[in-house]
């Protein structure tokens, strides 16, 4: 994907209306997975706890504010020019959203 549509998703998003992403939950057999990546590769750079490392913490009192659709889209399509990856080959919309959701909540523990 070209750095032109990382930049268009957030448009995308603010025409298509506002949520963008529904926060469907995925199965239980996803939900590990992806609560596994979380922890793993996700902690890899934010800390095995989120609490920051490489990348910035992952708390909800650190993500407090922060747009839900643009976090789904920084976890699907990262951040250019510094070392968050695009997970979207990964990574569906709503299975981000989903984890987003969590992060919020701070509920990310199996």
């Amino acid at each position: 994907m070209s750095r032109f549509r990382y930049a268009l998703a957030p448009l995308v998003a603010i025409l298509a209306g506002g949520a963008a992403y529904a926060a469907a939950d995925p199965g239980p057999k996803r939900q590990a997975e992806l609560l596994y990546l979380l922890e793993q590769d996700c902690g890899s750079c934010h800390g095995l706890t989120l609490k920051g490392g490489l990348g910035p913490p992952l708390l909800p009192q650190d993500l407090a504010g922060k747009d839900a659709d643009g976090l789904v889209d920084t976890i699907l399509y990262g951040r250019p020019g510094t070392p968050m990856p695009p997970w979207h080959v990964e990574i569906s919309p709503e299975e981000a959203a989903w984890l987003v959701q969590r992060l919020l909540k701070g509920n990310v523990g199996g």
